[in-house]
């Protein structure tokens, strides 16, 4: 099946990890908007490579901006009663339990360069890989949570027009629009969490959508650089 994407973007199907391979293309120079993608009976994904004109402290938005993108998507296609949240670390949850994963590669990991390229990709569980899924109330998969009749080739087509039209806003208006979306769908804040050595109350985020965290005594800044993967 060949999929359809927007004006900017264009399509590869891949047989392995989408991200591993939109990695590879963007070392070898790619043109920007390449997106890879995988559909198998039990799981699907996909993996953007972006040339942001920015520094990576503000290009890692890219994250945040296609996870909200990848909520817009299946909010749309999916039956109304089906809630979509995003974790700040990456993870994606469906009806309150985690069910994929947004993950983020660049160029480079110095906050102050313009990275070259920016790979942002997703995975997601289409069907649980154990049939006991009560075993795990954490994890689900998306055709056991309402979303049998999601298509997933459409649910990929409709991520990267959606985030498309983010990447359009975030370039026209700044991230005020982005942030206050995201605000509406993160989950945990207000709640205790952990990154790394750090405990505390997740507050909120900065203008670079990095992590504040208050402990009993002062606010920590986690940087959303942080979650950069290693290369493949």
């Amino acid at each position: 099946m060949t999929l359809a994407f927007p004006p900017a973007m264009y399509g590869e199907a891949v047989g392995g990890d989408p991200a591993e391979t939109a990695v590879m293309r963007a070392i070898q120079g790619v043109d920007a908007g390449l997106v890879c993608h995988r559909i198998t009976a039990d799981r699907a994904g996909a993996a953007v490579v972006l040339t942001p004109e920015v520094p990576l402290a503000q290009a890692m938005a890219m994250l945040p901006l296609c996870g909200v993108g990848f909520q817009n998507a299946l909010g749309a296609l999916a039956p109304p009663e089906v809630a979509v949240h995003l974790e700040w670390h990456g993870p994606l949850r469906v009806n309150g339990a985690r069910c994929g994963l947004m993950r983020a590669f660049a160029s480079t990991d110095d906050p102050q360069a313009i990275p070259d390229w920016i790979v942002i990709a997703w995975d997601i569980a289409l069907l649980p890989l154990d049939p006991e899924t009560g075993r795990d109330p954490d994890r689900t998969a998306l055709f056991v949570e309402g979303c049998a009749d999601v298509d997933p080739a459409h649910l990929v087509e409709a991520w990267a027009r959606h985030s498309l039209l983010w990447i359009a806003r975030w370039e026209d208006e700044g991230t005020a629009p982005l942030h206050a979306e995201w605000r509406g769908l993160v989950h945990g804040m207000g709640e205790t969490v952990t990154r790394g050595d750090i405990s505390g109350t997740f507050l909120g985020v900065d203008e670079d959508f990095g992590m504040l965290i208050r402990d009993h005594d002062t606010t920590h800044l986690i940087p959303l650089t942080t979650l950069l993967e290693d290369r493949p």
